[in-house]
């Protein structure tokens, strides 16, 4: 089968692997249809390097049941699925008591087993949810990083009439506008660097545009919310500079949520961190998608929400490209030569 293994830091190889087999009665394979890449691909690619050299990669995917062990009943061959990329040990003191995403061996398809750049894809039965047909193999592909997404908002207490601001108008950003404008955000404003993005965010629910080129983040906010600033701030862009910024979004007693990574050191000045203070902020960190049972409702209400017609992905999808492009494609990503939102795989 074609797949993208990963071996270095810049070494993708577009390779023939062999197509798995069933091992346990709980597996199920998938003929993958679509696979997304995430945001955390590109730094694993450019900085990180593999956790397993030569492992298929990709966390990402959706496609249709074509195998199933014994022990697996509810769920039949030809069965169209989206899939939780998410595995977990079960017997840790986090697992036990629901907390899945806090389990200590927690990680993903495509980092030290096969993940989904491939034809084919094996994984627990637990893992697949069935899609209605409404729903296309493409939108499928987002449930994982609409999961991830909605998995912060979730820890907040976000309601109608609130005024939200997401840093980051990437996939992650993207879908937080929508998942704020869908619980019922008052107005959200988006802040991004690129005007492309700002152009999209603006298309799926953005009330409000904040170029910091423009002017100051902090003192647009300011201006827009008559010095007041936001009930809910999202970091969503995963660079160190916003990570501190972000702290100064949010009005008295309001709420910061954590969503992007910065492999990078974080330096907060005075007037930043002091805003914490002050301002008697809620900070909450939020990492993976699942919750218990398994894989959580972040799966489940995003699937309802694609199927109601409320949650459009496809805006968010700037190119479709076949798996052979694979390492040409993270390439021209890392180079900054073009403006990329979700690189969708078509096998």
């Amino acid at each position: 089968m074609e797949s993208l293994c990963f071996y270095g830091i810049q070494d993708l190889r577009y390779e023939e692997s062999p197509q798995p087999t069933i091992d346990r009665n709980d597996e199920v394979i998938i003929r993958v249809r679509n696979a997304g890449i995430c945001g955390s691909d590109i730094s694993r690619y450019k900085k990180l390097g593999p956790l397993k050299p030569g492992n298929i990669w990709g966390h990402e995917y959706a496609g249709e049941v074509v195998e199933i062990g014994q022990n697996v009943t509810d769920i039949n061959v030809g069965a169209r699925v989206a899939v939780c990329p998410a595995l977990y040990c079960g017997k840790c003191e986090y697992c036990r008591s629901g907390y899945i995403a806090a389990c200590p061996d927690l990680l993903v398809t495509g980092a030290k087993v096969p993940g989904g750049f491939a034809t084919y894809v094996k994984v627990p039965r637990e893992n697949v949810i069935c899609i209605p047909e409404s729903v296309s193999f493409e939108e499928a592909t987002f449930v994982e990083p609409s999961a991830v997404s909605l998995h912060g908002l979730f820890k907040t207490s976000l309601q109608p009439g609130y005024s939200v601001a997401v840093m980051g108008c990437g996939t992650i950003g993207l879908l937080a506008i929508q998942w704020a404008k869908i619980f019922g955000a008052e107005i959200v404003y988006a802040i991004d660097l690129e005007k492309e993005k700002l152009t999209l965010a603006k298309q799926v629910g953005a009330d409000i545009l904040i170029n910091p080129k423009d002017e100051n983040t902090f003192e647009q906010i300011m201006t827009f919310t008559n010095g007041n600033g936001v009930d809910l701030a999202v970091e969503a862009a995963g660079s160190p500079i916003t990570s501190s910024q972000i702290f100064a979004l949010p009005k008295k007693g309001g709420e910061v949520v954590f969503m992007g990574i910065p492999y990078a050191d974080v330096s907060i000045e005075r007037f930043y961190f002091e805003r914490i203070v002050r301002q008697e902020l809620k900070v909450y960190g939020s990492w993976n998608a699942v919750s218990s049972p398994f894989p959580g409702r972040e799966f489940h209400t995003t699937i309802h929400f694609m199927n109601t017609g409320q949650l459009q992905v496809k805006p968010l999808i700037s190119h479709r490209v076949p798996l052979r492009m694979g390492p040409e494609i993270f390439e021209r990503i890392i180079s900054n030569k073009e403006v990329f939102t979700k690189v969708m795989f078509e096998l």
